[in-house]
């Protein structure tokens, strides 16, 4: 595997007349905690689907640790756990069919789990502490559970980068809590984390660098860095998230 876990440059990306990436760059280094910050409509999203290949880029490379992106997909390197808008929560499937569907890659074309598959989908429960909810319907989790049921998901499929699109959308203040401990403790462990967030507070207790975007990279570099006035102004179109000035890790950490 290559040095960088995500390199990528110059991406391109619309919905017929809307452009939703122009140009963005970005590197992401493995073993650390990566921030995705901007409004509504910057790109988040759309980054996110195009590493996993559910939008069409325009032009523009993807290297995953210096494979292309379809190599990493089919590699497995890459899980994706999106937005609860995107889900249909009543749909008829328990937390272990959740995460092991992170297990179809390795299954071939008959989708029988083996022993290694129900393992590896154990194991990812025991880590995210669900294991005793592993037959309850997906939708009757709580926000904080469905969302680390899908980073189990990453976990079972074997994923060395986890993008989550907004994780502490509907959690509450312990739930994120326990996602960020998870998180960090994934990223010490060498797995790379990408986070889209609104939630400024807790950018400095989860994130180890930031990058503010509005369909390209605005800046990039250390939380204390990027989260001023001008940069956050230049984000947000004017408007400065004053929620998220002046809050360091530690403080964050302790909230």
């Amino acid at each position: 595997m290559g040095t960088m876990a995500l390199d990528v440059q110059d991406l391109h990306v619309s919905y017929g007349d809307n452009i939703a990436l122009d140009g963005l760059s970005l590197i992401a280094e493995p073993g650390r905690v990566h921030g995705l910050i901007g409004m509504n409509g910057s790109g988040k999203s759309t980054f996110f689907k195009s590493l996993v290949g559910l939008v069409k880029t325009d032009s523009g490379t993807i290297s995953v640790f210096g494979k292309s992106a379809s190599e990493a997909r089919r590699a497995g390197w890459i899980a994706y756990a999106p937005q609860n808008e995107d889900i249909d929560w009543d749909f008829p499937v328990s937390v272990r069919e959740v995460v092991l569907m992170g297990r179809y890659g390795h299954m071939g074309t008959a989708r029988r789990a083996s022993e290694v598959d129900h393992a590896a989908v154990a194991a990812a429960l025991d880590r995210v502490e669900l294991t005793d909810l592993a037959d309850r319907q997906i939708g009757a989790l709580s926000g904080g559970q469905r969302k680390r049921a899908f980073v189990a998901r990453g976990l079972a499929q074997g994923a060395q980068i986890l993008l989550l699109d907004e994780p502490f959308a509907g959690v509450d203040k312990r739930s994120e809590k326990t996602i960020t401990t998870l998180l960090r403790e994934l990223a010490a462990e060498g797995r790379t984390i990408v986070v889209s967030t609104h939630d400024l507070i807790a950018v400095p207790a989860l994130c180890d660098d930031v990058a503010l975007i509005n369909r390209h990279i605005i800046a990039h570099g250390a939380p204390d860095e990027i989260l001023v006035p001008d940069l956050l102004a230049d984000a947000f179109g004017g408007f400065v998230p004053q929620e998220a000035l002046g809050i360091d890790r530690e403080t964050a950490v302790a909230q």
